[in-house]
């Protein structure tokens, strides 16, 4: 016993001391809760190391993680979602508590309420993209009532854009450090089909 507790013991009128209570655990955590969870959305056409960086520290802050490769039909990208998907999964396969899928055609917030997320994650490289990313999240809150958390990007990465990337490499220039080794090889071989 310390002698901040023996001193609190003789003080209670000779009844016997009491441990100190153990401290309450954090709300939703614990044994029996549900498991919380979020959604990364994204076209992710291609992949970059920025889009990495924030599903990882996604994955240490929530229990699972969706990464939901939003898709339009309507427009056709560098790569099908199916190989955004798998690209992505190269990328992050490693997180055992991170999967993706694949969606089209409905609001980010149907997304979330369907995969069960209650936050969406969104990754901000500066305040050009909060300014845009703002008033999208207000409009899911206002919706449904998700919230939309904003992780700032590594600074190191914060100049890559899946946009950026694929007009270097269009260009001939080497996008090693940008996306990972297998997507750059995969976008090097996609621009040299068309």
């Amino acid at each position: 016993m310390s002698s901040a507790e023996t001193t609190r013991a003789e003080t209670t009128q000779g009844q016997p001391a009491q441990p100190d209570p153990v401290p309450a655990a954090p709300v939703g955590s614990g044994p029996g809760r549900a498991p919380r969870r979020c959604v990364c959305p994204g076209s992710y056409d291609p992949v970059t190391l920025g889009h990495a960086d924030v599903v990882r520290r996604a994955a240490a802050l929530y229990d699972e993680v969706v990464v939901a490769v939003l898709h339009n039909p309507a427009k056709r990208g560098t790569f099908t979602p199916q190989e955004r998907r798998d690209l992505i999964v190269e990328s992050c396969g490693d997180l055992p508590n991170v999967r993706v899928e694949l969606f089209a055609g409905r609001l980010l917030v149907d997304v979330a309420r369907e995969v069960g997320a209650d936050v969406i994650i969104k990754g901000l490289r500066g305040g050009t993209d909060f300014a845009y990313e703002l008033p999208m999240a207000l409009m899911n809150r206002h919706l449904t009532g998700v919230e939309t958390v904003f992780l700032p990007g590594d600074p190191s990465l914060e100049h890559i854009s899946s946009s950026l990337v694929k007009e270097v490499a269009a260009h001939g220039g080497d996008v090693t450090g940008l996306v990972s080794d297998p997507v750059r090889d995969a976008l090097v071989k996609r621009l040299q089909e068309q």
